[in-house]
């Protein structure tokens, strides 16, 4: 017996941004499979996402390799126990190119405690200085640290300017609150989608659609109906589709509103 066929991805006429992917994970597909199969569904910007000392310079590389691509600079709080002065040189000296449009990922993660808690803040610290300094914006990460993140945040209130997005957004209302009115974005993803997971549903429904971007997370997080396979930018229109229905908006008029936002935040321009 054949297995019932996937529900094809939904095509909109408003273009989409993709604001968090790891595309140099991602292993089924040639890459520029990848990205002719996201433009072909709307997707017209892909930011792919550092994370370690040892792929900074892997993510310079891909932003030179297609005009849809752009990138950030970053460590994760995983490796935050790599972090030394030569990484820092080494995101300040790319974060002057124009492909890279953000400082991240960075941020907490207390879930998995990869790296030494103190030692995590005060590379996220570190982190957040260097786009203050360089007025950027940030791509953070919180998981199960949402007291700390918004102890941090708040010594940079004044001085990170360009604010930025927490992405994946999971914490509870309180982080979301408190993000939301310092002038973050938060980033949904495939979560949204997850039959187990009406907590996030529940702080898409008190996020101002001025504060939501979309992200996918690949080859992470892959939304239904496509869930068990590896995620790509191009089930990004699933992931609209979800916090549009869980917001009760028309679907065009939310791309609309998230486009602005996404370019907003990391093109630095108004539509």
């Amino acid at each position: 017996m054949s297995k019932r066929k996937k529900r094809d991805t939904p095509l909109f006429n408003h273009p989409i941004i993709e604001t968090h992917c790891h595309l140099d994970y991602l292993k089924e597909r040639p890459l520029i499979e990848t990205l002719d199969q996201s433009s072909a569904v709307g997707v017209e910007k892909i930011i792919t996402i550092a994370v370690s000392p040892e792929n900074l310079e892997t993510v310079m590389d891909l932003t030179k390799q297609d005009p849809r691509l752009w990138g950030t600079q970053g460590v994760h709080p995983h490796d935050a126990e790599k972090y030394t002065e030569h990484t820092e040189i080494t995101i300040r000296k790319n974060a002057q190119n124009e492909r890279i449009l953000a400082i991240g990922e960075i941020g907490l993660d207390y879930y998995y405690d990869n790296a030494d808690r103190a030692v995590q803040r005060s590379v996220f610290e570190s982190q957040l200085t260097i786009a203050s300094e360089m007025d950027l914006p940030v791509v953070i990460h919180s998981r199960d640290a949402d007291e700390d993140t918004i102890n941090i945040l708040s010594k940079f209130e004044t001085s990170l300017k360009k604010k930025g997005v927490i992405h994946s957004f999971t914490s509870g209302p309180e982080l979301a609150q408190y993000a939301i009115d310092q002038g973050f974005c938060l980033g949904f993803n495939g979560i949204c989608t997850f039959n187990t997971a009406e907590n996030v549903r529940d702080i898409i429904r008190m996020t101002p659609v001025e504060n939501i971007i979309l992200e996918t997370d690949a080859p992470f997080l892959t939304p239904i109906p496509y869930r068990g396979t590896e995620n790509a930018s191009f089930y990004l229109p699933f992931i609209a589709e979800k916090v549009a229905d869980v917001k009760n908006i028309p679907i065009e008029i939310f791309l609309a509103q998230v486009y602005k936002n996404s370019q907003a935040l990391f093109f630095n321009k108004l539509i």
